[in-house]
């Protein structure tokens, strides 16, 4: 491996991953307090949840297009100093409705996280190295929900819920300066040698030919429609482990802020080696001869037949057990998505590829969002365990999808084509 300036940069975006991550997830370990604050019952908090989720979903396309429109360094920028603002502003709400308010205004400049790093895998990868690279980020993003139960429960215990998001706001909106200084595409970077930067341009023979370079060849594209599908099941998994692990843990076995705060972060640490074995996992199929996509899609099923454990939850006879059925949750779904991610990186042109992964975003957050708000109609009447089955059938189905629309050849050619 010639040069590490390209692992530098990954591990940029994937420091930014971490805090994004972080922002977003003050609210679920602060949601128990929040809920005796403003008197919230639990279909009152789906809809400050679902108001994120609203803005995040319809944003994540638009963010795609402006990080392709405007580049990865100063697309991400705009958007990293906007969500570090929004978060802050969170300590002023007085109600469900202000807070869910400013939900709305972090999702909708949160949605540019994940396009923006398969955005800079693209520009700086080779395709062989692209799964491990977009596992790198993606392990951000369980290691900002692993961080925030600790870090918002003691900024809630020794201050105040409020400075729980004035400070992992200001994290924020320092690693935006941060950014901004350390970030160029390899055409632009001083640092880069030029032996880095063949071995970037090399290793594309393995690549679909003919990758869709338009919005509306994306949109026609079969490859578009086998990620999104299965991105839209696969969704509402990860979705709900990140805003109702708290309240599920308070509400079915009676835990304090302090029991969630020992417990709460232990899936999303099993979430980041779901993230490296989607990194890992095909680089040693490829080498026993699985083609590029077939890699991809391998380790896609083998992440969504692990999340049978999950929907075992209902069996539990402890939290510890019902945790450990959640870390088998985690680690499965990072694996899964981390192959479904890396496809675009690998299915389309890198001037698409923002724009590709920020649809495809939008297709996941319309799945997640609508299984929230059926939380929030079912949970206090029919409790949790039907939820997390149906989040497996969801899974394993999503793998079907997969398998029945991506092809060797049909990712690169418009439908039925």
């Amino acid at each position: 491996m010639r040069g590490k300036l390209r692992w530098w940069i990954i591990g940029l975006v994937t420091l930014g991953t971490v805090l994004n991550y972080l922002a977003r997830s003050t609210l679920s370990v602060a949601a128990p307090t929040l809920k005796a604050e403003f008197h919230m019952d639990t279909e009152q908090y789906s809809w400050v949840v679902l108001a994120f989720q609203a803005t995040y979903t319809i944003m994540q396309t638009v963010a795609g297009t402006v990080l392709d429109a405007l580049g990865t360094r100063l697309g991400f920028f705009i958007f990293a100093v906007g969500w570090a603002l929004a978060n802050m502003a969170h300590g002023l709400a007085t109600g469900w409705q202000s807070l869910a308010a400013f939900r709305a205004l972090l999702g909708a400049t949160e949605a540019a996280a994940i396009p923006a790093g398969a955005k800079a895998v693209s520009e700086w990868f080779p395709a062989k190295e692209r799964p491990l690279a977009t596992s790198a980020f993606q392990m951000g993003t369980s290691v900002g929900n692993m961080i925030a139960p600790a870090l918002v429960a003691y900024c809630i215990l020794r201050w105040n819920w409020q400075a729980a998001f004035y400070v992992t706001g200001g994290l924020s909106l320092a690693w935006a300066g941060l950014w901004w200084w350390g970030y160029r595409n390899p055409a632009e970077h001083p640092r880069l040698s030029d032996a880095e930067r063949g071995v970037i341009a090399a290793g594309r023979e393995a690549e679909p030919v003919g990758k869709p370079a338009t919005r509306s060849a994306v949109l026609k594209s079969r490859g578009f429609w086998a990620i999104a599908l299965p991105r839209f099941l696969s969704e509402p998994a990860w979705q709900t482990f990140n805003f109702f692990i708290p309240l599920y843990l308070v509400a079915v076995w009676n835990q304090d802020l302090k029991s969630i705060a020992l417990w709460a972060w232990l899936p999303f640490l099993a979430a980041d080696f779901g993230s490296l074995a989607a990194g890992l996992l095909p680089i040693w199929l490829m080498r026993r001869g699985a083609s590029l996509l077939d890699s991809r899609k391998l380790t896609m099923t083998v992440g969504a037949l692990f999340m049978i454990g999950p929907a075992c939850i209902g069996l539990a006879g402890s939290p510890g057990v019902a945790i450990a059925l959640f870390c088998v949750g985690g680690f499965a779904h990072q694996m899964l998505n981390g192959a479904l991610i890396t496809l675009c990186s690998d299915v389309f042109d890198s001037r698409t590829v923002g724009t590709a992964s920020g649809m495809a975003g939008t297709s996941a957050w319309i799945g997640g969002m609508l299984f929230t708000l059926l939380i929030g109609q079912s949970a206090d009447q029919f409790g949790y365990n039907p939820l997390f089955v149906a989040l497996a059938a969801l899974d394993l189905l999503a793998a079907v999808v997969l398998w029945s629309l991506l092809r060797n050849r049909a990712a690169e050619s418009p439908r039925g084509a």
